[in-house]
């Protein structure tokens, strides 16, 4: 198994900010639902500044979820995104076909303006 999607973004004076996602991998079949998770060692800004997104081979990654919970326009009603502060979940109900691809989420973090994406 791969190990969990994890970035370390440095930003001087010896801080820095980690985000994990789990799991890494995850094997599903259409119908069923899944949930991903994604970690900030530190709260992200006004504790909801958390987005998601959706990456297929060739493509570039494509906005699903910001701000926590709100769906970008486009976005299959079966996807949601929950969670506060540090620790997020975002759920797929009923998972379909065309759902496969590799999942991000990226959080933005202040004082220093530092946006941090999972790779």
């Amino acid at each position: 198994a791969r190990a969990d999607r994890v970035k370390v973004v440095e930003w001087g004076s010896g801080g820095q900010y980690v985000l994990t996602q789990t799991p890494a991998v995850k094997a599903v079949v259409p119908g069923q639902t899944v949930s991903l998770n994604c970690k900030s060692s530190s709260n992200v800004y006004s504790n909801n500044r958390l987005a998601w997104y959706h990456q297929t081979p060739g493509g570039a990654p494509k906005l699903l979820i910001y701000y926590a919970t709100t769906l970008q326009s486009g976005t299959p009603s079966r996807f949601s995104g929950s969670g506060s502060g540090s620790d997020f979940t975002l759920t797929i109900s009923g998972v379909q076909a065309d759902d496969a691809g590799d999942y991000y989420c990226q959080s933005l973090h202040y004082p220093n303006s530092v946006w941090v994406f999972t790779q």
